[in-house]
């Protein structure tokens, strides 16, 4: 258990696929892991028998079920181009990249939600009232943020091309001509 927390709680994956809650000592099933990150309770999931950390595979495998039924968050362009990042150069930002927006959403949508509500928790059907009246002003302010989160994201690549250059351009190969 490397990342294991006093706090978190730990489920144990066995051979044979189930999930055992050691907080509560009984078997659960995806759909109650589910429920523990809707409620953002912390917890671990590990390999029974060599205690790897399976937490990632677990909510993957969450998400790939709530993708497959219903309505699908990410498009098959989107997943394709999640897809060519890996064992890109810009793997690592990429995930940075994604999180933090993610992170700058859920920050939006909390201040949003206390500012209406007087900081009472907004439920499903309540964020579907306010995305009806607030939706094309909400729609606004997210393509304007997508907007200079990707002129920022550009001038970052160029300035790490620029630099690129510069660092490279001491070298005596870098100014050869081709023949």
């Amino acid at each position: 258990m490397s990342s294991t927390k006093k706090t978190d709680r730990l489920i144990k994956k066995y051979p044979n696929r189930r999930l055992y809650d050691t907080q509560t000592s009984s078997y659960i099933t995806l759909a109650d892991v589910k429920q523990l990150v809707l409620d953002a309770e912390e917890f671990t999931v590990v390999d029974a028998k060599t205690n790897e950390d399976l937490t990632r595979s677990i909510l993957l495998q969450i998400i790939l079920e709530e993708e497959a039924n219903g309505v699908p968050m990410f498009s098959s362009a989107m997943l394709s181009q999640i897809i060519r990042y890996y064992g890109h150069a810009m793997q690592g930002m990429m995930g940075s990249y994604l999180e933090k927006n993610l992170q700058a959403f859920a920050d939006i949508q909390n201040r949003l939600a206390s500012s209406a509500m007087d900081g009472k928790a907004f439920n499903p059907e309540m964020w579907t009232q306010f995305m009806n009246v607030q939706g094309p002003m909400m729609q606004g302010m997210m393509n304007s943020y997508i907007d200079q989160s990707k002129n920022l994201f550009v001038q970052m690549q160029e300035q790490m091309q620029n630099q690129s250059k510069n660092l490279f351009s001491a070298f005596p190969f870098a100014n050869m001509d081709k023949k």
